[in-house]
């Protein structure tokens, strides 16, 4: 997969914050060496987040993000200020650009916010050429160019530029092993392409120098039959788990996509606790089904069509159930019984942990489809064996 192709959830996420006029967006521009942001004498200039997919060495695959006012006023500014704050969710370190030697009350609030949710930061002092250097703090020029290097350097130190430890497929295979992949191709998969998680397997088996098998359940009995050795994994679409674990041989490691994301995005724990409170469910239960992407809903829509029904089957309640998609995740999560969340595909770690630790602190159990979908037929102890 080349630099250009790396999934946004993938990416480091390196936002920048600050007062208007600060010199945010023309300090991302000198960075990125294009004009990502306009820049004015006019305050407010940003309006909203500003995203830009790139390379920045010496880090790798990075999303920019330069972000509005925090100092905005009125109504709609107040929104702006809103929608900055919550930039900071999806970020892996936050930059501070502040033209001040002492910072001022909103950016206070601000790094206070930062503190909060456990982010790495930087402080910079924007406008060099324009300010008198106090010794010990990070300074840039955006029309001078000065510091911008030392500034990557310094971000590559705070996120820590270097690979993933926890990987995808490959930490339970050795060079060599056979893995098959049962990936249906249903009504809701995108047309002429494998979802994401399905790529990230294929890539980290290779990787590994692991023999790839990719199968729907139709052929997944013929596939096994035609290997001299049992191959070393089975991973299985979850939707598919009720038909491939009566395939499979329980000698033969099974899981499935969702399950392995969970793990990969550092959650897993909390994916298997939640599922538990599948039986304690009451009637009238509220439940948050949550889905990361905004693909076009389907008849067959694994989160509003065919989890709902599952749940009531397997519960017998009569739960009360609400939707979100996308970025959007409420802050209110006292009223839910339970949140089941999609494996994350399309969100970052940082956001994926925002999300959980959110739960965590309000005392709502939180789990995921793959794991909702594993207890429900019974093979929840199965499919996370491996990965204990």
């Amino acid at each position: 997969m080349s630099l250009n192709s790396t999934p946004s959830a993938e990416r480091i996420h390196i936002g920048f914050f600050g007062v208007r006029n600060a010199g945010k967006s023309s300090l991302v521009n000198r960075i990125t060496n294009q004009n990502m942001s306009l820049v004015s004498e006019i305050k407010g200039t940003t309006t909203d987040a500003v995203k830009k997919s790139m390379e920045l060495l010496p880090i790798g695959p990075v999303v920019i993000i330069d972000t509005a006012g925090i100092d905005d006023e009125g109504e709609l500014g107040e929104m702006r200020v809103e929608a900055t704050k919550n930039v900071l969710k999806s970020c892996h370190i936050a930059i501070l650009v502040t033209e001040n030697e002492k910072l001022v009350a909103d950016e206070i609030m601000l790094l206070k916010a930062i503190k909060e949710r456990d982010i790495p930061y930087l402080i910079v002092h924007n406008k060099s050429d324009l300010t008198k250097k106090a010794e010990g703090k990070l300074y840039t020029s955006a029309v001078t160019g000065e510091g911008i290097d030392e500034l990557k350097a310094a971000i590559a130190k705070a996120v820590g530029a270097e690979d993933k430890k926890v990987h995808f497929v490959s930490d339970f295979i050795n060079e060599g092993d056979t893995v098959i992949l049962v990936t249906p191709i249903d009504s809701s998969a995108p047309k002429g392409r494998m979802i994401l998680p399905q790529q990230q397997a294929i890539r980290d088996i290779l990787d590994k120098n692991g023999i790839c098998i990719v199968t729907q359940v139709e052929q997944l009995k013929a596939s096994l039959e035609g290997l001299k050795n049992s191959p070393a994994l089975v991973v299985t679409d979850s939707q598919a788990f009720a038909q491939v674990m009566k395939i499979v041989p329980k000698e033969i490691p099974l899981t499935s996509f969702s399950i392995l994301m969970a793990r990969y995005k550092g959650f897993l724990g909390e994916a298997v606790k939640g599922a538990a409170e599948l039986d304690s469910l009451k009637d009238g239960a509220r439940v948050l089904i949550c889905e990361g992407c905004t693909h076009h809903r389907q008849c067959e829509d694994i989160g509003t069509v065919k989890i709902p029904r599952l749940l009531k089957g397997y519960t017998g309640r009569e739960l009360k159930l609400d939707f979100t998609s996308g970025h959007g995740f409420p802050d209110n999560l006292k009223d839910y019984d339970l949140i089941i969340h999609c494996g994350g595909c399309m969100l970052n770690d940082a956001e994926m942990k925002s999300r959980i630790d959110e739960a965590t602190r309000q005392d709502v159990p939180i789990t995921n489809y793959g794991t909702v979908l594993a207890k429900m037929n019974g093979i929840l102890n199965r499919s996370i064996e491996i990965t204990e």
